[in-house]
């Protein structure tokens, strides 16, 4: 190995290490934040794309409803809350993704297959196409699902009503 492999490797060992310890502040901050609620759940933990994932699962979907949300609302808000628990641990700027049931991952299916659809009517129309307007995690997940299928997408707006524009190639 050279130096500067050595270096990667270590810098890579580092940040899975940190978006461990991100997870595991996450976890702990979850499971209290479940204990004072009297829900019922588990916590799954992960790192995926350069980022912790932290997913609180349970039998009784009911349950959890009330930690998502009209949609979603409240899981953005105890995502939001969740990251500003791992900031106060670590003094580092977390992008920690936070998922309640399910709710994320079904969402990011919906959106991806919206993302799809809207490239094709791109393609066939030669047209921009405006979507409604959506959450930060819609938009990726849509500029994501766009770029997949050889596109350009933007996001345009201001918040809350920031919104994708799928281009023609």
């Amino acid at each position: 190995m050279t130096e500067g492999t050595t270096t990667a490797a270590a810098e890579s060992g580092d940040t899975l290490t940190r978006l461990e310890q991100e997870g595991e502040i996450a976890a702990d901050y979850l499971e209290g934040l479940l204990d004072i609620a009297d829900l019922d759940g588990d916590i799954d933990m992960d790192v995926e794309a350069d980022r912790a994932s932290v997913s609180i699962v349970s039998e009784s979907a009911r349950d959890l409803q009330k930690l998502v949300g009209r949609d979603g609302e409240v899981l953005e808000a105890l995502q939001e809350l969740t990251r500003l628990a791992v900031h106060r641990e670590t003094g580092d700027r977390s992008r920690l993704m936070l998922d309640i049931g399910g709710f994320r991952a079904k969402k990011r299916e919906e959106l991806t297959a919206l993302g799809a659809k809207a490239s094709e009517d791109v393609k066939t129309s030669g047209e921009p196409l405006k979507l409604a307007p959506m959450t930060p995690f819609e938009r990726k997940v849509v500029h994501d699902a766009v770029a997949a299928a050889g596109l350009r997408s933007e996001s345009e707006g201001e918040e809350p009503q920031r919104f994708v524009v799928v281009l023609p190639a």
